[in-house]
This record gives C-alpha cells, sequence and structure tokens, in this order.
C-alpha cells in the first residue's frame, strides 16, 4: 500500500486506502476496484462459487490478462503473507515508520496477526 500510495503522490491521483478493507461504498480512486477487491476476499475466502463470478467480472470488466495478472498477485500476497507470519517476520523499521499513518487510519495494527516492533507501535 505504501507503494500505491507513494505512486498517487507522484502522479498527483488520491486513492482512499479504506476501500480496500471491504465494501466501505467509497470511491477509492483506483480503476475497476470493485471487481479487484471482489476477486481478492472471494479468493481467500475459498468460496469456489462466488470466486467463478468475481472471475468473470474481472474478465468481462477488463479482460483476459487482467485476471491473469489480478489472480498472481492476490496469490503471490497471500503466499508471502503467510510465509511471514508463519515464521514470525516483523515489520522493518524503515517500512513501519513510512507506514505508520496509514496502518493507523484504516486499522491495519489492531489485526490479531499484527507483529510490529517495539519502535513502531
Amino acid at each position: 500500500m505504501a507503494l500505491l500510495r507513494a505512486s498517487g503522490e507522484h502522479t498527483g491521483d488520491d486513492y482512499d486506502l479504506s476501500a480496500v478493507l471491504g465494501d466501505s461504498g467509497k470511491d477509492s480512486g483506483i480503476p475497476h476496484a470493485d471487481v479487484l477487491i471482489r476477486l481478492a476476499e472471494t479468493a481467500i475466502a475459498y468460496d469456489d462459487a462466488a470466486t467463478a463470478a468475481a472471475r468473470a467480472a474481472v474478465i468481462e470488466r477488463m479482460g483476459e490478462a487482467a485476471l491473469v495478472d489480478a489472480a498472481a498477485i492476490a496469490a503471490n500476497f497471500n503466499a508471502i503473507d503467510r510465509v511471514a507470519d508463519a515464521i514470525g517476520i516483523p515489520l522493518e523499521d524503515e517500512k513501519a515508520a513510512i507506514s505508520a499513518d496509514f496502518r493507523a487510519e484504516l486499522g491495519i495494527d489492531e489485526f490479531g496477526r499484527a507483529s510490529l516492533p517495539a519502535a513502531a507501535e
């Protein structure tokens, strides 16, 4: 999310990152966010029927290549996140510092498995 925020600052685009935490009803500013979020949420919920519908929505709106890219990103993030959590890798101090504001705004630090270095809390 830090990269998306930095990209927005560079291009002058304004993103509402709270939209990634579910159906906030807000416009995130991210093109096709509604179908991309639905794809990610259904995939991690292991809901085959809902995931199939979400894949179809991405293909209809964005095309097959976008589905492949989005699915690969979601799968990769899910794998990396689970490995880091499983072996207890904490968030690096530098990343904790630059992400503190949006982590607080989004409530990320309240997630049950969040593990931050003492300096970032």
